[in-house]
């Protein structure tokens, strides 16, 4: 399996490749993507990292992500990982794209270009543990009190990420998804920021 990832400039156009964890670890922005499936009852699969994941092991975060191999289509990656770390695969459809940059670690930071993909199935959900710690489904409004409430339990990428993608499968999916509380959306929220997080969306 490759181990490298597409580096690319801010307008998500290839300038070359690098091996995954010098592009960690110098902070390279490099393509990458994150899936988000819901079920009948609206509610968001999530999955724990595994705790031996190279960075942010045991917190939780979207259904999947990684990043597409050199010449792999985002799409096709997207199916490659689902199945790879839940086990199944369902129909997936481009949501947005935004770049952020984290710093994890004195020696770790993420510097995506995230393609964000959401679908709506019925899976029979196996993950594979070397990835996955644990699983859970959560409605959209408990999700976002305890992102508010534990942002440290949170990857930095799905913090910043979530109320966009709640509110874009709300419009996508309106009689599966519920809009969010107005409560939760005038609560203006810190998670999605901190000194060593930065963010930037796109339609």
């Amino acid at each position: 399996m490759s181990a490298e990832v597409v580096l690319v400039n801010a307008h998500d156009e290839p300038v070359g490749v690098a091996d995954k964890l010098e592009a960690h670890e110098q902070g390279w922005l490099h393509r990458a993507f994150s899936v988000f499936v819901f079920d009948p009852k609206g509610r968001l699969l999530l999955q724990q990292r595994n705790v031996n994941k190279y960075h942010s092991g045991a917190l939780w975060s979207n259904t999947c992500c990684s990043h597409p191999h050199p010449g792999e289509a985002v799409e096709d990656a997207a199916q490659r990982r689902l199945h790879e770390e839940m086990g199944f695969q369902c129909p997936l459809d481009d949501a947005f794209t935004f770049t952020y940059r984290a710093v994890l670690s004195d020696t770790m930071i993420e510097h995506e270009y995230d393609h964000v993909l959401i679908g709506q199935d019925t899976p029979t959900v196996r993950p594979n543990a070397d990835e996955v710690q644990d699983w859970r489904w959560m409605a959209p409004n408990e999700l976002m009190a305890d992102v508010a409430a534990h942002p440290e339990h949170y990857t930095a990428w799905f913090r910043m990420a979530v109320e966009r993608v709640l509110t874009h499968a709300h419009e996508q999916y309106p009689t599966v998804v519920p809009a969010l509380d107005e409560a939760v959306q005038r609560a203006g929220f810190d998670y999605a920021t901190g000194e060593n997080m930065t963010s930037s969306l796109m339609p």
